[in-house]
């Protein structure tokens, strides 16, 4: 059978917003999570988990701004042979979308969750939690020949790491980690707070333990039971080729270190793809203008011009004029299997600074040719004629 296309999945139009597709996705999923139907029928139970499994795709594609792109430009056959966004619009080599595994947000989540329990269940904000480091930002200058077959560069930024003295933990060599005394080992404390409403019952993440439940013994003497340390790192990033300015790869754990052995962040590396002194790049093609002396476009010879992987010689026709076109298969910017052309566009050169023997040349030459030598200006001349001609009747 066929799939559906995504936006009709979550209910949404093409030129929706990121937060529009986040809100329809939450929408969706409450209503078909296979939770809600434990009680129900067998069909139904089935039923409920395709549509699941069917919204969360729908999600995961829709919800990055790439593959988004790539899938409004070629529909489901840009998935169906890397599955998961590694065929032609994906990317691979340690790059993956927004969303978290299965293309689930796990902010959503945890919205999802509270709303089924009623509030009842654990949502994110109560019981211990595990720290999350911040994602990093990384902006990454490629130039076109780069983008053109991709490349691996090496980059190196700073960061919040785990600690090497306590691998993360916080607590000195020989310690232990305890239960927080102040929040009992929860992760958050309870308040009471006078209002217009009376008492009024809030909870917050407690300060002590920021939220984990547990507190070191004895706090490493490094990193003063942070569990994270300043550092350098250096990697190796695989670039696909296509990308374009704008375009963002994330590189999961490469952010920040969370507090007291928590998880790491994402790196987010922002492209930017500078402009060439001779190529123009549109979308797989790659334009480029060459100027061509006036007697070799009259005589017709060849003219050696310039591609991404090194010269080439192309013929010039006899009489070729000023904004001729030629197309050079498969020398333009490669994605997935494709990879589009470079277009070369003449540019007929007009002579400057004659001397006068040369304007004589030209003089006598002008005088020897005919009408048959200038079609386009014969027939802009006919044209002419026939456009005044309905004035004179």
């Amino acid at each position: 059978m066929a799939k559906r296309d995504y936006y009709e999945v979550l209910g949404v139009s093409k030129d929706a917003s990121e937060s529009d597709i986040k809100k329809a996705y939450r929408k969706a999923a409450m209503k078909y999570h296979p939770d809600k139907f434990s009680n129900s029928s067998d069909a139904e139970k089935k039923n409920a988990e395709e549509k699941f499994k069917e919204i969360n795709e729908a999600y995961e594609i829709l919800s990055d701004p790439q593959k988004k792109a790539t899938y409004d430009q070629y529909g489901h056959a840009a998935f169906e042979n890397g599955g998961g966004g590694t065929g032609a619009g994906g990317f691979s080599g340690g790059f993956s979308g927004f969303g978290n595994g299965q293309g689930f947000d796990f902010d959503d989540l945890g919205d999802i969750f509270g709303s089924f329990f009623g509030g009842g269940g654990r949502s994110r904000s109560q019981g211990p939690k595990v720290n999350q480091g911040d994602d990093l930002r990384y902006n990454l200058t490629l130039t076109l020949e780069e983008v053109a077959n991709g490349v691996e560069k090496e980059i190196k930024y700073k960061r919040d790491g785990k600690c090497k003295s306590c691998h993360g933990s916080g607590a000195e060599a020989g310690s232990h980690m305890k239960t927080c005394t102040k929040c009992n080992g929860s992760g958050h404390i309870r308040m009471q707070q006078r209002s217009i409403f009376g008492m009024q019952v809030m909870t917050q993440e407690c300060d002590v333990c920021h939220g984990t439940g547990k507190v070191p013994e004895k706090a490493c003497s490094h990193c003063h039971g942070t569990g994270v340390e300043h550092e350098t790192v250096t990697r190796k990033i695989k670039i696909p080729a296509g990308v374009e300015t704008g375009q963002r790869l994330v590189v999961r754990d490469g952010g920040n270190a969370g507090r007291n052995d928590g998880i790491y962040g994402d790196l987010y590396i922002f492209i930017t793809v500078k402009k060439h002194e001779i190529f123009d790049r549109q979308g797989l093609d790659i334009y480029c203008d060459v100027p061509v002396g006036i007697t070799t476009a009259i005589l017709g010879g060849e003219v050696e011009v310039p591609t991404l992987n090194g010269k080439v010689k192309i013929k010039i026709a006899e009489g070729t004029q000023n904004g001729k076109e030629f197309k050079l298969r498969e020398k333009g910017i490669s994605y997935g299997a494709r990879k589009g052309s470079e277009i070369v566009r003449i540019k007929i050169e007009t002579p400057t600074n004659l001397s006068e023997k040369q304007k004589k040349i030209l003089r006598e030459f002008d005088g020897s040719l005919e009408t048959k030598n200038y079609k386009e200006g014969k027939s802009f001349k006919d044209k002419i004629k026939r456009f005044f001609s309905k004035f004179e009747n």
